[in-house]
């Protein structure tokens, strides 16, 4: 799934295969937390969070991975925890759900949001 025509992220995670469902799910239940101040869009056919209209963050479903759109910042200050984990310049990109570190989602998800006040 590169780009989802759902209208929500409810409907966007309904979509996923049974597989990567409950990952996706877990994304979305630390955006929530952590990004409480955001709303939480589709945009670009992912589930997206936006503050006051600037979008902060994303994740999807891709056909071979997860992605994170997390920032470069991000991404720099937990090279050592993603070690392995294959990144671009502000992507990480999870090809294994089961080398998900969800505490290190959750510090990506917590340094995003403390950048993006």
């Amino acid at each position: 799934m590169v780009q989802s025509k759902a209208k929500s992220v409810a409907e966007y995670l309904k979509e996923a295969d049974a597989a990567r469902r409950p990952a996706l799910a877990q994304f979305r239940k630390i955006a929530r937390e952590v990004l409480s101040d955001c709303d939480e869009v589709m945009d670009y056919g992912m589930a997206a969070y936006r503050r006051g209209g600037e979008l902060v963050t994303a994740f999807a479903n891709q056909k071979g991975y997860i992605a994170f759109y997390a920032g470069q910042t991000a991404i720099a200050a937990h090279k050592a925890a993603l070690k392995g984990i294959d990144c671009g310049k502000g992507c990480i990109r999870y090809k294994n759900i089961a080398k998900i570190d969800f505490a290190v989602v959750r510090s990506l998800f917590e340094n995003i949001a403390a950048r993006k006040r």
